[in-house]
């Protein structure tokens, strides 16, 4: 994103979106590590609740990942549309 960014010359405002979605997506997999090794230390046994909160925290980053890929699809798209055929 950061290339892409630069090639095309985004805003200011769009560095901003870019930056919230990809620190986000970041922060999210950080919590998800954390809550990963939290549950492997509760529960070193099979559990199917802490399978499901492994699950359910693994979902959350996938939907933010998403999210911040829907982000830089609309920053991103016209402007490689113009480049292309503008």
């Amino acid at each position: 994103m950061l290339g892409f960014g630069l090639f095309f010359r985004v805003s200011t405002t769009e560095w901003a979106l870019l930056a919230l979605a990809i620190g986000s997506v970041w922060a999210a997999e950080a919590f998800n590590t954390a809550l990963e090794a939290l549950v492997d230390l509760v529960s070193p046994q099979y559990h199917r609740q802490a399978e499901i909160a492994k699950d359910a925290a693994s979902g959350a980053v996938l939907w933010l990942a998403l999210g911040a890929a829907t982000v830089g699809f609309c920053i991103f798209l016209p402007k490689i549309w113009a480049w292309l055929w503008g």
